[in-house]
């Protein structure tokens, strides 16, 4: 009996219709069966969101030889956890997300709905990686990214990925010098918000800002790693905990 192709879940934030999750299709492509199950419009920005008081729909909009598509009203990780548990027929032997529109490095990543669907597949103990184009025009070009991504891909379904871990993947705008493992950005996002005013005068307030890195001098990082060129991989965990803490918080005697 012919051993059966892995089978890889395909997501992302920026829906279903974006250019960076046909990008990312197409650089599955040729190694396993692949499940696209995607928002049905962007959910930037929704992190680990989940829907729990709007009931959730799918439906399949495209079919051919190894390759099927869904469509969500959900968040990214909405999708995961729906495909996980109502439309795969197996564990997944990979799940990536993305190309996201934008970078998702440093301390994005908490914020992202791109790696909210990785680390939701890390939690289900699928080797899961998120993949991030730091450009967010809607015709962007991912090829680089895609290269990455399908070098990326065929390592982690020969080696594995430990548990509870996934990988955040950053790749800066053009030719790229190479791949770095690194560290998360230490850092945050200052000057948030625009002040702006509405038709009837009111104030309003657009998402904007700055990053204020923490840690410019660190080559390990990855926005260093960025800015000089190379695509960035971050190992992340989804246990939070805080171990180096841990025996001088039982010193409080709370």
């Amino acid at each position: 009996m012919s051993k059966r192709k892995p089978l890889i879940l395909i997501t992302n934030d920026d829906g279903y219709h974006a250019k960076g999750i046909e990008s990312l299709t197409e650089a599955m492509k040729g190694l396993g069966e692949i499940i696209v199950f995607a928002p049905d419009s962007p959910r930037s920005g929704m992190s680990s969101a989940i829907s729990t008081s709007t009931p959730l729909r799918a439906k399949m909009i495209h079919q051919e030889e190894g390759l099927t598509t869904y469509i969500c009203n959900g968040t990214p990780v909405d999708c995961v956890k729906l495909a996980l548990n109502e439309f795969v027929d197996r564990k997944p032997d990979l799940l990536v997300s993305g190309i996201n529109h934008g970078s998702n490095a440093g301390i994005s990543v908490l914020y992202s709905g791109t790696m909210g669907a990785a680390i939701e597949g890390c939690i289900f103990e699928i080797p899961s990686i998120g993949f991030s184009l730091c450009d967010f025009h809607p015709d962007a070009d991912f090829t680089a990214t895609t290269q990455v991504a399908h070098s990326l891909a065929v390592k982690v379904l020969e080696k594995g990925l430990p548990k509870g871990v996934c990988l955040n993947v950053n790749v800066p705008v053009g030719e790229i010098k190479g791949v770095k493992i690194t560290t998360q950005t230490q850092g945050k996002w200052v000057n948030e918000y625009k002040r702006s005013q509405d038709g009837a005068g009111r104030d309003i307030f657009w998402l904007t800002g700055n990053f204020e890195n923490w840690d410019m001098d660190n080559e390990l990082n990855d926005e260093w790693a960025l800015a000089n060129g190379y695509a960035a991989v971050v190992p992340v965990k989804i246990d939070m905990t805080a171990y180096d803490f841990v025996a001088e918080l039982q010193k409080w005697e709370i």
